[in-house]
């Protein structure tokens, strides 16, 4: 799914918003949902741009493990249901 903001640019509406733009003039002059930037201020307030791109990584790579280990476990069911066995 294609983002329309970047990590980057969402922490710098964040920070714009921290130094006193009113949340309501920040989605309309950058065409957000007031409840997006609620979601973003979850998500991702207090952050710096770095602590989001290692935040990014770190979700990357706990996917890629999932992957790995689902993949794991339907070749150790295939390797039993081959060798006839049953749980």
């Amino acid at each position: 799914m294609k983002k329309r903001f970047t990590e980057e640019q969402i922490i710098g509406f964040l920070q714009q918003a921290e130094a006193g733009v009113p949340a309501k003039e920040l989605c309309w002059q950058h065409g957000f949902s007031d409840a997006s930037f609620y979601n973003w201020r979850a998500k991702f307030g207090g952050m710096t741009v770095s602590d989001a791109k290692r935040l990014k990584a770190l979700e990357d790579e706990n996917a890629r493990l999932k992957r790995l280990l689902a993949e794991s476990i339907l070749d150790a069911e295939a390797f039993k249901a081959a060798l006839g066995r049953k749980r």
